[in-house]
């Protein structure tokens, strides 16, 4: 079967580990150009021992809500190619954990500045080098918080609905150049993050940490947690020509989440 993304190439955010990496590499196993930046540089430094670490993978360390950063990070990717295929706006914090009227001005503004602002930094350098590839795709990472409401966190849920509404207004401005504009909305997904935000709700709720983790659970009809390559499978059939007919979508991968409480 022939690689569906064969020399494809693919910008990611917040790319070394989490959603980021597990799509990285999903989009690598079937032939594409990687080009990933991270914060984080510990899980940078071990992306190069990867197997995956090839020619098709290009890494570089970059703080998602800098716009300087950002940009020096477009700078090193232009010297790479001209042109891309897609990019995957993947950064983002869970944010504090609480009632409104208990959080911090700069929490709040912390949580939009790297969940939204971010996602207009890139988006706006990599639009230039999506037209010059005449079409391709932009996948901006939400939630299943973006589509209902999510107690104690409100300026992740916030920042989240704002996701949907830049992507469904990206995806009007931009299918004329064949550019598709897509939102992922994933659902409890099992790793780091949320065993930090299952741990900081059964602190402020005075509850155990396995109360907690089985309601995120039974949030789905399917009780299930969702796992990252989940995410990255779908960004993958988007990217690919399997998905050039959908734009403007919020695509819930939760298990049929019926509520976020």
């Amino acid at each position: 079967m022939p690689k569906s993304l064969n020399n494809k190439k693919i910008i990611i955010s917040a790319g070394a580990s989490g959603i980021g990496w597990a799509t990285a590499k999903i989009c690598l196993s079937k032939g594409a150009y990687v080009y990933l930046c991270d914060i984080d540089n510990k899980s940078l430094n071990k992306i190069k021992k990867h197997p995956l670490a090839n020619k098709k993978l290009f890494y570089y360390e970059c703080d998602a809500s800098d716009e300087d950063d950002v940009s020096n990070f477009f700078s090193k990717v232009n010297k790479k190619t001209k042109k891309v295929d897609a990019l995957i706006n993947n950064v983002g914090v869970a944010g504090p954990t609480g009632t409104i009227e208990k959080l911090s001005s700069e929490d709040w503004e912390k949580t939009l500045k790297i969940n939204v602002i971010s996602h207009f930094y890139f988006a706006k350098l990599a639009i230039p080098m999506l037209k010059k590839n005449k079409g391709g795709s932009i996948i901006n990472i939400s939630s299943g918080a973006g589509i209902m409401g999510f107690p104690l966190r409100s300026p992740y849920a916030a920042s989240k609905w704002a996701v949907i509404g830049l992507t469904k207004t990206l995806a009007m401005e931009l299918g004329k150049f064949k550019i598709r504009v897509n939102a992922i909305c994933p659902g409890t997904i099992k790793g780091d993050r949320m065993i930090r935000v299952i741990r900081d709700k059964a602190k402020f709720l005075k509850v155990s940490k396995k109360k907690i983790e089985k309601d995120f659970i039974s949030m789905a009809s399917m009780n299930c947690w969702i796992n990252e390559e989940d995410i990255g499978k779908m960004c993958s059939y988007l990217i690919s020509s399997d998905g050039e007919k959908i734009s403007g979508q919020a695509i819930p991968i939760d298990g049929n989440a019926t509520r976020m409480d």
